[in-house]
């Protein structure tokens, strides 16, 4: 602080108070009259001249100024607010907290029963660095990712290479080894004050679980499922430690709790261990009934999210098309020159656990041109009537409960179009795709040599392929891969080695043995295991992302993205377009279709996904912001992340893990339209 004050002063203060005084020092009068009129005359013209004069120093020195004094202010407000922190009471008087789950339901008599295994999704797990090129010298054993982040100001080109995998292997690139935070405290919380699993670690810790009976299943969030295995035995060791837990807590089954993408993660884990080696772990085909007793997926991302196209595409998401729409030159700045969505791009198109987000299915789940399971999905909802409570499951099927505002169905089943004509004409209209005859490379240029260092993949394309992929082109859940297969042909090649994204007609096709088919719902059975239960734990009442309009950038240069989502694309009002983006229901991550379509249909019941017939609930949270800045992020949150912290969810976790079962805790609690949504799909059982 005291340095930018003294900045400040070297910068104006002094420069300016040196011209003041030298001004009055050497005054330009030669003929006084006085008392006569000429010289007020002259008086007067001389004070407007070193008005002038000292207009035109301020305006030299505006910027620094002004520079300085937003620092300044910064650093103020953040020193005040540490203060505060520190010196306030833990509660405040007149302000009642409410009581946790772990501290009431201790009271009632709730006491440990299973052990708990938690498991974190993609980018909340911490990163720290084992071996580093020499622009990291002192960072060893620190976070790279999941920590204060200070490194991404200090050097962030060092910060990206060292979070990148290698581009051909999707293992450590050379001289780089980046690895998993072990503990509880490698997903406790993300950032200083900001938590992901901490208050649920501490209500657990509440009603008597520690480090005996708890533990964080952390891994390399970064790598394909299998490459966690073979580069860091992350599934043998989960193995192991499940085993046990159980042994020595009395021979009692593990409650697991995944999150996000730890939620396939965790899929692809069980068919692991019951696969024979070398392939998979060599547990047996009796393994997860023997060790496990429920499994809770909290904001479960079972058939991919939408989010993660836009992210491969054009490293965007609704955020960035809102800063676009409120300032577009902000990311795109010729002066600073941050390409930010161009480095952000580089290096996450080497994580092959974004494909595994991708969307699964097909057009039989996600919809195509002209039909989507959503269809008839209101935008507003506040006005959807998420009022009941009951465990009844049937309620959203009734039409005095739903709400339809919009005239003309939302085509969701096109979730990348370029233009918003092109989102809402009939298919008809539409061209055909037709990559195989597009020239992947320029012949009059080679813009690997023309722009250096490639940045993306976008450098290699040829810009008349680039244009011709756009020209009123829709893409559907099914398309979009040869789409994405076109502009990140290095990416998806090494990426779809691991993961498959359809629907298995014959689930007992030997090729299903195969790794890369353990992480979809889809083309994979739950394990025999009739005692198990399965729960689908996640927030509603939250727009969310489902499609996308696009146009090409406006910039043509090389080491540029050339898409980017349109965020002038708007709808009318209570239309579900914003800013370029379609939204339905959700979490503001997971739509309700990927969340809670395997537990409403696919796995309900005895089907050839389920075949021993796992009991399993669904069991939302109606969002509800904080009602005030005392409540932090809320205790009945249903956000992604946030919803980690809903009371409501945190007592269903530890009554689970204290022995009750599923009917024990109402069954099924259902406000969206996933039942309805259900029924629309033709999914053969």
């Amino acid at each position: 602080m005291a340095s930018i004050l003294r900045f400040r002063k070297l910068c104006y203060v002094e420069p300016c108070s040196s011209l003041k005084f030298q001004s009055f020092e050497t005054p330009k009068i030669e003929n006084r009259d006085e008392g006569g009129v000429g010289s007020k005359t002259q008086n007067l013209l001389e004070k407007k001249q070193r008005k002038n004069k000292n207009k035109k120093q301020h305006r030299e020195w505006r910027c620094i100024d002004s520079c300085c004094w937003v620092i300044g202010y910064m650093c103020t407000t953040c020193w005040v607010l540490l203060f505060l922190y520190h010196s306030l009471p833990a509660t405040l008087t007149g302000f009642p907290v409410p009581e946790s789950p772990g501290t009431r339901l201790k009271a009632e008599g709730l006491t440990p029963l299973h052990p708990v295994v938690l498991v974190p999704g993609i980018v909340t797990g911490g990163l720290e660095l084992w071996e580093g090129r020499p622009c990291a010298e002192g960072l060893f054993r620190k976070r790279l990712w999941g920590g204060g982040f200070t490194e991404i100001f200090k050097r962030p080109l060092c910060w990206l290479e060292h979070l990148s995998l290698h581009n051909e292997t999707g293992l450590d690139p050379p001289g780089i080894r980046v690895r998993a935070v072990p503990g509880l405290v490698a997903a406790d919380y993300f950032a200083p004050g900001y938590f992901v699993w901490a208050v649920l670690i501490e209500n657990l810790a509440k009603i008597g679980y520690e480090g005996k009976n708890m533990h964080m299943a952390a891994y390399d969030w970064r790598l394909s499922f299998q490459n966690t295995e073979i580069r860091d035995q992350a599934l043998t060791r989960l193995k192991s430690k499940i085993e046990l837990m159980y042994v020595t807590n009395g021979h009692k089954k593990v409650v697991v709790v995944p999150h996000s993408m730890g939620v396939i993660y965790f899929l692809h884990f069980m068919k692991w261990v019951e696969s024979p080696p070398p392939m998979g772990g060599g547990g047996g085909p009796s393994w997860c009934a023997k060790h496990i007793k429920a499994i809770m997926n909290i904001g479960p991302a079972f058939l991919g999210v939408p989010k993660a196209v836009s992210n491969i595409f054009s490293a965007e998401g609704k955020d960035v098309a809102y800063i676009r729409a409120m300032d577009p030159g902000v990311l795109d700045s010729e002066i600073l020159r941050l390409q930010t969505l161009e480095h952000v791009m580089r290096a996450s198109r080497t994580w092959d656990s974004i494909v595994s987000l991708l969307p699964k299915g097909g057009d039989a789940i996600w919809g195509n041109l002209d039909w989507s399971p959503e269809d008839g999905h209101s935008c507003d909802l506040a006005k959807k009537g998420y009022l009941q409570t009951s465990g009844d499951t049937n309620f959203n099927n009734r039409d005095e409960n739903r709400v339809f505002q919009v005239k003309e169905p939302v085509k969701y089943g096109r979730i990348i179009s370029f233009g918003k004509e092109t989102s809402q004409i009939s298919s008809p209209q539409l061209p055909r795709h037709d990559f195989k005859d597009l020239p992947h490379k320029d012949s009059a240029t080679n813009f690997t040599s023309s722009c250096g260092e490639v940045w993306t993949e976008y450098d290699e394309l040829s810009r008349e392929s680039i244009r011709k992929i756009t020209e009123n082109k829709a893409y559907t859940a099914q398309t979009l891969f040869d789409l994405l297969r076109f502009v990140a042909p290095k990416m998806m090649q090494r990426a779809e080695a691991h993961f498959s994204h359809g629907i298995a007609d014959n689930l007992d096709d030997p090729k299903y043995a195969h790794y890369k088919y353990w992480s979809n719902p889809l083309e994979t059975k739950l394990p025999v295991a009739p005692d198990m239960e399965i729960y689908s734990l996640y927030g509603v009442g939250i727009p969310t992302e489902r499609s996308y309009v696009y146009k090409m950038s406006p910039s043509d240069k090389c080491k540029s993205i050339p898409f980017r989502i349109d965020g002038s694309a708007e709808g009318e009002a209570g239309s579900c377009l914003k800013n370029g983006v379609y939204f339905v229901d959700g979490d503001d991550s997971v739509p309700v279709l990927s969340a809670g379509l395997m537990c409403a249909k696919g796995w309900r019941g005895r089907t050839r996904f389920n075949p021993s017939g796992i009991a399993t609930y669904i069991r939302e949270y109606q969002h509800k912001p904080p009602a005030s800045l005392l409540e932090g992020r809320g205790i009945e949150s249903g956000a992604h992340v946030d919803i980690m912290g809903n009371v409501a969810l945190i007592e269903d976790v530890l009554r689970i893990s204290a022995g009750a079962t599923g009917a024990q805790v109402g069954g099924d609690r259902i406000y969206s339209d996933i039942m309805r949504m259900s029924e629309r799909i033709n999914l053969q059982l």
